[in-house]
């Protein structure tokens, strides 16, 4: 079954009445993380009746972990197991384990962004007693909500309109990060109650996320010189490669529902120029071309293991797009 998180949130304790395991995976990792927590709370399940594995030592530790969901608590209380890093060749297993007669505890799946038609997925979506719960970057309705609804619990009763644009320019790659910059900036604004442009700039370091802007936009506007000087600045602040992907990723789906859908983002003025400038130049096709490179990209990133060579990969990206943008800006300008 596939489950959304608005269903999720809304009646997780009913839904979980029926359903022995949940499958949560998603290139989100910071959301996956927070559903999977979400499960143990809303199931209030003890710390001492959970048991986490990580999915490479799945096979090794087989007997322990069916051992783990098949035995009662000692402690009473439900049981939970959670297997996390979870891929399709782990699908074997985790359906042995879902479906075996004597499971007692709940079994939470997690994962990254997994194959559609993949072992995994098919095993959850298509099963009628099992659940799969996909975990995507926030767009601007979901993010909106999630900076809205914390901010209001910790107190605050306003936003101003250009505090609120900037965020949207800056986060949304990872809802753990979204989190924590909330929190910072809750208890920086405090009993002010207003969050301002200038309470945010001060929260989310400017010098970091604008390099990552001028980065970005530069680079699909075709501005060759300033992308690459802006790369070496994001490198300089210490962004760790694998997000810098998925920045770019969310980045050209945005760009692609601007110039596909007419979808335009909501964009911090610093930055609208360049947007406005890529979505004239840029082909429906070959923004989608670039958003499979881009998957490529960040196996390439996740298999490589050194962050020099990670580094390496980027920067031949980079160079190579912002160059054909630029003959792309070219090539409108001369029509």
């Amino acid at each position: 079954m596939k489950w959304k998180e608005s269903d999720f949130n809304n009646s997780l304790s009913r839904q979980m009445s029926g359903v022995p395991a949940i499958l949560i995976y998603g290139p989100d990792a910071g959301l996956v993380d927070e559903m999977a927590d979400k499960v143990s709370e809303k199931l209030e399940i003890d710390s001492l009746n959970m048991f986490v594995i990580d999915a490479d030592d799945l096979r090794a530790k087989m007997d322990t972990v069916f051992a783990e969901a098949c035995s009662p608590s000692l402690l009473g209380g439900r049981r939970l197991v959670w297997v996390a890093g979870a891929g399709d060749s782990d699908a074997p297993i985790i359906r042995e384990l879902c479906e075996h007669s004597g499971l007692d505890a709940f079994v939470v799946i997690t994962g990254g962004e997994l194959r559609g038609g993949g072992g995994l997925r098919s095993l959850f979506e298509n099963h009628d007693k099992l659940a799969a719960l996909a975990c995507y970057a926030d767009d601007d309705r979901t993010l909106g909500n999630v900076i809205r609804e914390s901010l209001f619990a910790s107190g605050i009763k306003q936003i101003e309109p250009d505090a609120m644009q900037y965020m949207f320019a800056r986060l949304g790659v990872d809802r753990g990060v979204t989190r924590s910059f909330l929190k910072k900036l809750a208890l920086y604004v405090d009993d002010k109650k207003t969050v301002s442009l200038d309470d945010v700039e001060k929260c989310l370091p400017d010098s970091g996320a604008v390099s990552i802007d001028d980065f970005m936009y530069s680079l699909t506007a075709g501005h060759i010189t300033a992308t690459m000087t802006a790369l070496d600045r994001v490198f300089f602040d210490g962004a760790e490669p694998i997000m810098l992907v998925r920045m770019l990723d969310s980045h050209f789906k945005k760009l692609l529902g601007a110039v596909s859908g007419g979808a335009m983002p909501k964009l911090f003025w610093k930055v609208a120029e360049k947007f406005n400038t890529a979505t004239r130049i840029w082909p429906e096709d070959e923004i989608v071309a670039v958003l499979t490179r881009l998957n490529e990209l960040e196996l390439q990133t996740k298999s490589s293991g050194l962050t020099n060579m990670s580094e390496l990969l980027i920067r031949d990206f980079a160079l190579k797009l912002s160059v054909r943008a630029a003959k792309l800006a070219i090539k409108a300008r001369g029509k």
